[in-house]
């Protein structure tokens, strides 16, 4: 903002939409989610010094590679049959590993704990197609914040990640904040907290949004930002002819959200965690504003480029003063034979 390439007031309007960050996880299948949980009960045993009965290494690959046929020919029933026989293996070693475990210290029953609960979730997942308890489903070993978003599109009907937050100005498309927000949340219960990061992060312009714009998902959260005005095409009749003109630019936010997927690798997120998506989403919002102002710089040309080489000159002169200020209290502690030797 202060070399020229955003003016001040188109900071106060934005525009706010929500995407998928897929995660870097397989596609998650019942056969595959129950051969990886037999895996790690396995080595999870080894680790700890119990000596299991049967490891089932031969038959349960049998049974992964069969049930990835049987999908593929849409054999179905006996699909369901070798799923079925792959639960009961995982069942049976973690009653196992349980049973085992309960005769040593605590210290090792509290390491196995976890590989036991994200064992007794799979199991009780594939058997139903709904959780009982309202639990989340499980959909990859190392990423238990993974969920299932469902677009609605018939190319990718689903994605396995989490929903994204990308707030960008309403002329120019730079983008203000990115966040990720787990639980799948509704798109409205978002705004508040988009719009949080936003004024946190142009707190130093002391610049903050006032108006938002947004699509239909955004409806009924007025009273949660009751200094923001919030216009989407549901109130069309209430708006004046200004902001119906304005509210045409909304759909400038799906471009950007594709070169953030497509250009900045927003498509999948490799980093850990919950704390590893929002580092992710907001890396990614960076590296498309950096494209950006080199993309203005350019537009703008020679009289950018002049202002910012005077600015450069100033900031040199500057610390330049600074040094000189403090090479006489450093020259005055010091004996004559380091003042000979700096000399040298």
């Amino acid at each position: 903002m202060e070399t020229g390439l955003i003016k001040p007031q188109e900071l106060k309007r934005v525009v706010v939409d929500t995407t998928v960050q897929p995660k870097a996880v397989a596609h998650p299948t019942d056969s595959r989610l129950l051969e990886t949980a037999r895996t790690k009960l396995v080595q999870a045993a080894k680790q700890a010094g119990i000596a299991l009965k049967q490891t089932f290494a031969k038959e349960g690959k049998d049974l992964s590679r069969k049930a990835g046929r049987y999908a593929h020919a849409r054999q179905f029933a006996r699909m369901r049959r070798v799923i079925k026989r792959q639960r009961t293996i995982v069942a049976r070693l973690q009653r196992e590993i349980e049973r085992k475990a309960s005769r040593l210290g605590q210290a090792i029953q509290s390491a196995l704990g976890h590989t036991l609960n994200k064992a007794a979730r799979l199991v009780a997942q594939t058997a139903n197609r709904k959780t009982a308890d309202g639990t989340r489903k499980l959909y990859a070993w190392h990423a238990p914040e993974v969920e299932c978003i469902n677009k609605g599109k018939a190319r990718c009907p689903y994605e396995f990640g989490v929903k994204v937050g990308i707030a960008s100005t309403l002329k120019h498309s730079l983008i203000v904040g990115a966040r990720a927000f787990h639980g799948n949340p509704y798109d409205g219960h978002t705004l508040q907290a988009q719009l949080e990061q936003a004024t946190i992060l142009m707190q130093d312009s002391g610049i903050k949004p006032n108006t938002a714009y947004a699509d239909l998902g955004y409806r009924g959260v007025e009273a949660d930002i009751a200094d923001v005005r919030l216009v989407h095409r549901g109130k069309i009749k209430r708006l004046t002819h200004e902001e119906r003109r304005l509210l045409k630019r909304r759909q400038a936010i799906e471009p950007v959200i594709g070169h953030l997927k497509q250009d900045h690798r927003m498509d999948r997120c490799h980093l850990k965690g919950e704390q590893g998506d929002r580092l992710h989403a907001v890396l990614c919002a960076a590296g498309y504003n950096i494209r950006w102002l080199l993309r203005m710089i350019t537009k703008k040309g020679v009289p950018f480029l002049r202002r910012a080489f005077l600015r450069l000159i100033a900031a040199v002169r500057l610390i330049g003063r600074w040094l000189a200020q403090r090479r006489p209290t450093e020259t005055s502690g010091a004996n004559p034979a380091q003042l000979r030797l700096r000399a040298a």
